[in-house]
């Protein structure tokens, strides 16, 4: 076997291996919604609280296994990369309560909505804040989505909020991180760190209020609540193994796993109401994204990417 073919063959089992690592973690974040189902003696803030302690502990390890001595030099950040990080880590603290809540409340649906529609509010605030073009394509696929989504609001009793909420937060999120100058793993260490405090105080409070359910209802609940902080982390490694690996066309129509696993468990496990409105809204949303994904994709090729 020539060094080419040699080359070739190992690109390809780098590929694989992102590919299945991709896939694992969508798998994992679109069956979230049954884990957390598993909580729902659990307020949403506590396992929210929960979720920030026992990531941290991972985190470093990961980390720690990674770096080993150079572990402090890496993850030192500077105080303007710091104080972005503060408005990020909010964002995703929101985030992440209104995900719980929302699997708590039985409206999962909203959930899947919710991140079907974040990428197209990425596209318009990075078109916003960002001055980043659309092609013509793409701006009708935000029209059809948003038009959707409205449609959606005036056809149902109750407005979508965990749907809006989810959206928004989660879009916000990426732009902030987007023009932050931190990498993944350290960028979500030091949001978990800069949480902390307020974790452990809520969770203190909680306690003094004598409504904590850590150590009330036995070691299954106890662990799941720890294990939430693997549940965090685990997918997050595998997607930055997804991400060196994979072209970015392919990683952009992974990103919509998640959410139609939601969807699937929210309608045929859960049962939860899907009306003829939500059909309608859904299959906006789903074309939006088709037309969009497929105008980047095009426009990469026209480029050579």
């Amino acid at each position: 076997m020539n060094p080419h073919e040699q080359n070739q063959q190992q690109a390809a089992a780098l590929e694989q291996r992102a590919l299945l690592a991709g896939l694992i973690a969508y798998l994992v974040w679109g069956l979230a919604p049954l884990y957390f189902k598993l909580l729902q003696v659990v307020r949403a803030d506590e396992v929210v609280a929960h979720r920030v302690i026992w990531s941290i502990g991972f985190l470093l390890l990961v980390l720690t296994l990674r770096y080993r001595h150079r572990l402090i030099q890496h993850i030192r950040i500077p105080v303007r990369v710091a104080s972005a990080l503060v408005i990020s880590c909010s964002l995703l603290a929101i985030n992440s309560l209104l995900f719980v809540q929302a699997v708590h409340s039985d409206r999962v649906l909203e959930t899947s909505l919710g991140y079907f529609i974040s990428p197209l509010v990425s596209v318009l605030l990075g078109r916003v804040f960002l001055s980043e073009s659309l092609l013509l394509p793409q701006r009708w696929a935000v029209l059809l989505a948003a038009s959707g989504t409205l449609y959606l609001f005036v056809s149902i009793d109750q407005v979508p909020w965990f749907a809006l909420g989810i959206a928004i937060s989660w879009g916000l999120y990426g732009l902030v991180r987007k023009v932050t100058e931190v990498g993944p793993m350290v960028g979500l260490l030091w949001e978990t760190i800069l949480l902390l405090p307020a974790a452990l105080v809520w969770l203190y409070w909680l306690g003094l209020s004598d409504i904590r359910s850590f150590g009330q209802f036995g070691t299954a609940i106890d662990g799941l609540l720890i294990c939430t902080g693997l549940i965090t982390i685990v997918p997050l490694v595998l997607f930055a193994t997804a991400a060196r690996g994979l072209p970015l066309t392919t990683l952009g129509l992974m990103q919509y796993i998640a959410p139609s696993m939601s969807f699937l468990l929210a309608v045929f496990l859960f049962r939860e109401p899907f009306t003829w409105s939500h059909a309608m809204a859904f299959s906006a949303i789903w074309i939006a994204l088709l037309i969009y994904s497929i105008a980047g994709w095009r426009q990469m090729r026209h480029v050579g990417i």
